[in-house]
Formats: structure tokens, C-alpha cells, sequence
């Protein structure tokens, strides 16, 4: 057999496609040539395939007096990455007539993806981006998919595909030939087994600010974009990494989907995903590690925090344009990245936690503050108002209390401690799923409605509509911060355990609303 064909998948931003290999070897002077379009670590795929097919015991094809040609198609789509070995290893020992392919193969097609990167003496690697990349083989009708076994757990979310955990090259060839079958991996109990939150902090920790605790829990229950603002050492960068502690893990699907953005970015540290994911940039990241881009658009925090939360400390600090480009994201819980190459577009939904001072130095016209009004008034500028309007609570931290630091109270830590906070949470979530699931779109939380299904799912009594309508004249509210107040106190409304929203669950939104310096 002088021709073979292999399949394997390439990553397009997020998403993947499948990847033809196609290896000709014909008699010449020896050649061995990889076209397609590849990278650099493409190219170098030779190499590692040449020694790997050696140290298995076959002949290398670099000690051939022949010409091998490997064609990666569709040729306009660029090659990146060492997931192509063990395709094109196996694609060329079937050409060459190394091997007989007894298993899932017609006239030289081998009717499996292959995933992994080889190493000198034939081992397989882990690969980046492999969970996608099975969606695309089951979206194209493939049944049979061989992995390297550090991807095993990440590949057992793929559902509807016969997968193959490998460790080495011969281990692949003894199934394609049918010396000996490999077993399928199997773990049904996966994602039970590892449904386990994070350890983080609890919430008790943090003495009194029972008031943003209150507007942290009413952002987690609804997923509400929230800024904590204050005095230095007040607890607010304690709060936000307390935060992640009352957020109910990820359902299977959220699960999927958030594995398969890290596993895309090459941010996946383990298997499985679980736990809403928490990202914290520091203030001097640059714009594109942020919003995502580059040559070739890559997502950024903003994307790997999908269906969790970034976290933004010194709000203010962080580059003006970066903050502005968090317009379209914030509203639309996606954004879109244009290069000359190409545009892509990234999820985004996620729940904007900032903090910051209250001015500059941080004192805040108290005892030592050095602050005019003009540095308090420029430093809350570079927060823009259409910036503003898309964060629904903002919570000033008061002063420490040191009453409540030394003694505290039992029943108010036992209230406001994560566990029975988190289950509040959990509650009022599960009120959102149930009036979201004939809605005809995946929406989680009362923060994704549109203006139809503010329509469809708000019942206001006459008085709350009545006092809303006033509060919008009064405050000057635009449309946008009018349907967000009515998003927050739904929330409030499903933590109270209500159906129809109140004065009580407006004014309390209205509270949580910007006020002037």
C-alpha cells in the first residue's frame, strides 16, 4: 500500500475540526515532508515520528530510500500543535505496509481519530484541547477515538464515542492489527466522584459587613456583576475570595462546557471541572490576557472565567481600555475578537466581581487624606458611566469593627457563614432553573434575561411598578440600569421565596445602585 489515511482534529479557537491525514510514499531519493500549512511544531512532527516508529521495532523512515509525503487537509486551516503524531505515525506504517489494519478501516481509510504526541521512544503525550476535539469526531460521526491516558479522565466526558486510553505506540498498532483489543475506558461514576468544591474560606471569617455579604449572596444567587468599595483593609479582597464558597458547583453540562474552554486554552490543570472557576488578573495584565486576542485569537480571563467569576482588584487600576472593552461582554455574555485573520467569538458569562478605595489613597476625607475632590472625581471617572450601568450592586464596606473582630456573635456568623449562605444560594437558583427551562434558550440566571423575558417572567404588584417608575424619574435610571434593577430584585424576590416582586425587593434593588460621591 503506497497511501493511508488517518484522522485527527485541529482547534479553531474554541471549537474544533476535523483534520484528513493523508501520507503517500512513492520510490526517490529519500524525502520526508509534511504540508498543510503547519506550524513549526507540526514540521517538527517528523522527527518525533521517525524515532518513535524505530524504537517500536519497526524500520524508521528517515533510513528509507524513499519519498513520504503527509498532506493535513483541509490545507487552509493552520496546523498548531504535536497532536498529529500518532495519526500520521499510524497513517504512514499502514502506506508503507508495516501493518494490516484489521480493525475499523476500508480501502486504506482507518475509520478512528488519533490524539497524541509521540515521544523519541514511541510513548504517548498529553495533548492540549482533547474534550472539543471529541465533540467534533462525535458531531462527525465517529466512533472510535484513541487518547493518551493523561487525557483519560477529560476524554470520559465525551459521550457517544468508544475511547481508547494509550500509553505507547504499540499498544495502537497491536489493536489496529488486531493482535490485541484494548478496552474501552469506562467511568460512569466520573463526575459524581469528583463533584467537589474548591477549598476556600469561609465567609464567617469576615466579622460584621453583613451588608456585602448580603450583596454577595444576591450576586451569586443571580449572577449579578458586583463592586465592593472602601476604605484599604476593610475586608474586601477577603470577601472576594470568600466569595467562590457560596456558589453552587457546575451541573454536568455547565461542567462540559467549562472544561472544554480551559482544555481549549491550555488552562486545564485537572481532569474535570466542577467548581465555577475563579480568575483574579492583577491590575497590571495586559488588554489581551484580559479580553483574549493576538495573531491568532486566544481567549482571555474574561473567557476563562465562564460560568464563574473574575475577580478584579483594584478596579480603577486596570488599563482604561481595558475596562472598556468589557462593555460588549457584560451585556452580551460573549465577546467577539477580530483580526485580519479571522473573527471569533468567546462565552463569557461571567459574574464581575471588583473592588477598589474610595479615593486614591484610600482614606476617603478622613484624618490624613490627601485627596482633592478633583483626584477623588478623576480616580471614579475611569470607571465610565456605561461602565457602570452594567454593574448591578455596588456595596460600600464600612469601617472595621472591631467589636464584632474580638467577640462576634454566634447567630450572626451561623447566618452569614458560607454553608448556609451557599444553600440560600442553591435554593434560589434552583427557583431561576425551574422558571428557565421551557424558555427555548440555555439561561441559567435572572442576570441573562432579555427584555421579552423580563416580560414573560417578572410579575411586579401595582405599588413596586408604581414605586420603580418614580425611582427611574427621580435618579435620572436609564433603560439599560431600569431592566437590571428589576433583574436584581427578582433575585431578591427568589431568595425571599416570593413570587411577585414587592416594594420591598425594589427598594432593596435601588439600594444596591451607584450613588453619587
Amino acid at each position: 500500500m503506497s497511501i493511508a489515511i488517518s484522522y485527527s482534529a485541529q482547534l479553531v479557537g474554541l471549537e474544533a475540526e476535523m483534520i484528513t491525514i493523508e501520507v503517500d510514499i512513492s520510490n526517490g531519493l529519500h524525502n520526508f515532508s509534511i504540508i498543510g500549512l503547519g506550524d513549526r511544531s507540526v514540521d517538527e512532527s517528523k522527527d518525533r515520528v521517525s524515532a518513535a516508529i524505530k524504537n517500536t521495532g519497526y524500520i524508521s523512515p528517515k533510513q528509507k530510500n524513499q519519498k513520504v509525503v503527509v498532506s493535513l487537509a483541509p490545507a487552509d486551516i493552520r496546523k498548531e500543535g504535536p497532536a498529529f503524531d500518532l495519526g500520521i505515525a499510524i497513517a504512514y506504517l499502514c502506506a508503507c505496509g508495516d501493518i494490516e489494519p484489521a480493525r475499523e478501516s476500508d480501502g486504506g481509510e482507518i475509520k478512528s481519530v488519533f490524539l497524541g504526541e509521540l515521544s523519541l521512544e514511541g510513548n504517548i503525550r498529553k495533548v492540549s484541547g482533547v474534550l472539543p476535539m471529541l465533540f467534533c469526531a462525535i458531531k462527525n460521526g465517529f466512533k472510535y477515538a484513541f487518547v493518551p491516558k493523561e487525557n483519560m479522565h477529560e476524554a470520559a466526558l465525551a459521550r457517544g464515542i468508544n475511547i481508547y486510553a494509550i500509553s505507547n505506540l504499540q499498544e495502537v498498532i497491536d489493536h489496529v492489527t488486531g493482535v490485541k483489543t484494548l478496552e474501552n475506558i469506562s467511568i460512569p461514576n466520573l463526575f459524581s466522584d469528583m463533584h467537589q468544591n474548591k477549598q476556600y474560606d469561609d465567609m464567617s471569617l469576615v466579622k460584621g459587613n453583613e451588608a456585602a455579604k448580603r450583596g454577595l449572596e444576591i450576586a451569586a444567587s443571580g449572577a449579578h456583576n458586583i463592586v465592593m468599595y472602601g476604605l484599604p483593609g476593610t475586608g474586601k479582597t477577603m470577601l472576594a475570595h470568600c466569595f467562590p464558597s457560596i456558589l453552587p458547583d457546575l451541573s454536568y453540562e455547565q461542567s462540559i462546557e467549562v472544561t472544554s474552554i480551559h482544555s481549549a486554552a491550555r488552562a486545564l490543570n485537572s481532569s474535570l471541572i466542577t467548581s465555577p472557576p475563579f480568575r483574579a488578573p492583577h491590575h497590571t495584565a495586559s488588554h489581551i490576557s484580559i479580553v483574549g486576542g493576538g495573531n491568532i485569537p486566544r481567549p482571555g480571563e474574561i473567557t476563562l472565567a465562564h460560568r464563574g467569576v473574575l475577580f478584579m482588584d483594584e478596579f480603577p487600576e486596570f488599563d482604561r481600555q481595558t475596562i472598556e472593552a468589557l462593555r460588549q461582554p457584560l451585556e452580551e455574555r460573549q465577546i467577539t475578537i477580530s483580526r485580519a485573520k479571522g473573527s471569533l467569538t468567546f462565552p463569557a458569562q461571567t459574574i464581575l466581581l471588583g473592588s477598589m478605595n474610595s479615593c486614591p489613597c484610600g482614606k476617603a476625607k478622613k484624618k490624613g487624606c490627601l485627596c482633592s475632590e478633583i483626584m477623588i472625581k478623576n480616580y471614579w471617572r475611569k470607571i465610565s458611566g456605561p461602565i457602570v450601568d452594567r454593574i448591578d450592586i455596588w456595596v460600600h464596606i464600612d469601617s472595621i469593627e472591631y467589636k464584632k473582630m474580638s467577640l462576634g456573635s454566634e447567630a450572626t456568623e451561623k447566618r452569614w457563614g458560607s454553608e448556609v449562605m451557599a444553600e440560600r444560594v442553591r435554593a434560589a437558583r434552583e427557583k431561576q432553573r425551574i422558571r428557565f427551562e421551557n424558555i427555548g434558550r440555555p439561561i441559567y440566571f435572572n442576570s441573562e434575561m432579555t427584555a421579552s423575558d423580563i416580560e414573560k417572567s417578572i410579575v411586579m404588584d401595582p405599588q413596586a411598578r408604581f414605586a420603580l417608575e418614580a425611582s427611574a424619574i427621580k435618579f435620572n435610571l436609564s433603560g439599560r440600569a431600569f431592566h437590571r434593577i428589576m433583574k436584581v430584585a427578582r433575585t431578591i424576590a427568589d431568595l425571599d421565596g416570593v413570587d411577585t416582586i414587592t416594594n420591598k425587593q425594589i427598594f432593596e434593588a435601588l439600594q444596591f445602585r451607584k450613588k453619587s460621591l
